[in-house]
């Protein structure tokens, strides 16, 4: 049987180009909401998932930061994709007779150049790849739609101008989920990240406090966010990740030290550093 990797959004979508190229064994299953992805792999209807966490323009997304702490799954890998957007109009369409664009909320805001250029009125859709197919189906040269290459081959469009971001370097990282932690072995030379969730003491310099051992063990947090959950206004909690693996000595004394200072802590999982890291500087 061939195995399944789960992403949120349509055929076509940049989470879909992710799974390709990361994983191309994998046959791509396509779910309505992040959620339902997360659920894909809990109930085993997929193998894995591949999320977006991070994108270099919009920032982060934040309903992952809302279904990680409390999903059981773990973080086996991280994935990196550029992201190219182009401008897709029904076959015969030229970009003289495009009148209107939908995209995704993200997108649109990533090519408003050349939307400003050509005078377009940008509706919002629920994603790009959605956006692809509707315009299909409208079947009219005044529509066009921000997407992917990937979508215009699905969807049947003609690709009426490439690479059309207003930044050449938008990129979007993804986190690889699966149902088990799968730490990989220390190997030299190999980089790793640690990828922690935790909820601070509500105390006087409680985040400081907990991120002491961190600095005293020369452990270099590369992320850190916080978030809210629930009904919680006194204490805030925590996504953070580790440039370390936990057989590292000092890794695990900035560890202990953290459990003097926050609750709730759950290690996400460990996993190599992606080939992206070594042309920016992290």
């Amino acid at each position: 049987m061939t195995k399944k990797i789960a992403f949120q959004g349509k055929n076509g979508a940049y989470s879909h180009t992710a799974c390709l190229t990361a994983f191309p064994q994998l046959q791509p299953l396509p779910c309505p909401t992040f959620a339902e992805a997360f659920r894909a792999v809990e109930t085993g209807r997929a193998d894995m998932a591949m999320i977006p966490i991070d994108n270099s323009i919009a920032g982060r997304v934040a309903d992952i930061h809302q279904l990680l702490p409390t999903s059981k799954l773990s973080i086996i890998a991280e994935h990196f994709i550029p992201v190219r957007h182009c401008l897709l109009g029904v076959p015969g369409a030229r970009v003289s007779d495009i009148k209107t664009v939908y995209s995704h909320i993200h997108a649109l805001p990533q090519c408003k150049k050349i939307i400003a250029k050509l005078g377009l009125k940008p509706v919002v859709f629920e994603d790009t790849a959605g956006s692809a197919q509707k315009v299909a189906e409208m079947k009219n040269v005044r529509h066009a739609a921000i997407a992917s290459a990937l979508a215009a081959k699905l969807y049947g469009l003609a690709i009426l101008k490439k690479n059309i971001e207003d930044e050449a370097d938008n990129t979007t990282r993804f986190i690889v989920l699966a149902k088990s932690a799968r730490t990989p072995a220390q190997k030299k030379g190999q980089k790793y990240l640690t990828s922690i969730v935790f909820e601070v003491r509500n105390i006087p310099a409680a985040l400081y406090k907990a991120l002491g051992g961190f600095a005293t063990n020369n452990m270099n947090i590369v992320k850190l966010e916080s978030y809210l959950e629930g009904n919680k206004f006194q204490s805030a909690s925590f996504y953070g990740e580790v440039e370390g693996h936990p057989d590292e000595p000092g890794f695990r004394r900035a560890m202990d030290e953290l459990h003097f200072f926050a609750t709730r802590i759950r290690t996400l999982g460990t996993y190599p550093t992606h080939n992206y890291r070594n042309k920016t500087p992290i």
